[in-house]
């Protein structure tokens, strides 16, 4: 979880790792490579339009840092649990490591299928030494290249290759997989959007801090990161 606090790693330790959000849309570059919709397995438990908290279910006083406190500690142990999962099922399966797939799909995401280096470690949350070795590592595997920045020296472009958008789609069926067997379908359609929508109100609230604070943010970074 950005919000300075640091990712669990995949092997269940902590590191400054990042973990792409599922939207699957973004997992394949061909309408008809994305997986079909799975019905949910567990009904939703109200409508949609009746709201999640009702008026017994608002915290009493004082309750409210121990209910936070506990709904961190429970997001903390799904990452820890469920990334490793993640990684070791790619490994198995595509021999592509979790952070390799992760810079891979951000690099598909991207106009031109490129990203400045800076730009890269801010949308998979790694440091500007770990992004490049991951680079470095993916270019050796002839999954990804490194192109000059013509209008800034200082800064090169990593670019997909189409070697790497083949790793990528051959990936994507095993993550998504992955999030549907570990995650997913542990889950109601309802709390699956309730999750994500008061997940991404974190974020957004996070990236508004962080371009406040300066570097902490994606639009605060110093100049020259590249």
């Amino acid at each position: 979880m950005r919000a300075r606090a640091r990712k669990c790693d995949y092997d269940g330790g902590m590191a400054d790792q990042g973990s792409t959000a599922v939207d699957e849309s973004r997992h394949s570059d061909k309408p008809d490579d994305k997986p079909d919709d799975k019905p949910d397995d567990k009904p939703d438990d109200k409508p949609d339009d009746q709201p999640d908290d009702q008026p017994n279910d608002k915290p009493q006083q004082g309750e409210r840092p121990h209910l936070g406190a506990d709904a961190w500690g429970a997001l903390l142990r799904v990452h820890a649990a469920v990334v490793p999962m993640l990684d070791r099922e790619l490994q198995a399966a595509r021999q592509l490591p979790l952070a390799w797939y992760d810079v891979l799909l951000e690099l598909n995401s991207a106009s031109g299928r490129r990203l400045r280096m800076s730009d890269l470690g801010a949308q998979v949350t790694l440091s500007r030494t770990r992004v490049s070795r991951l680079v470095d590592e993916l270019g050796a595997a002839g999954l990804v290249i490194r192109e000059a920045n013509p209008d800034d020296r200082r800064s090169a472009y990593a670019v997909l290759t189409a070697q790497g958008r083949t790793a990528l789609r051959g990936a994507a069926p095993v993550y998504l997989g992955g999030i549907r067997a570990h995650f997913a379908d542990l889950l109601s359609a309802r709390e699956l959007r309730t999750i994500a929508s008061a997940l991404d109100r974190v974020v957004e609230h996070a990236r508004r801090s962080g371009s406040a604070g300066g570097r902490d943010g994606r639009d605060g970074r110093a100049a020259g990161d590249g």
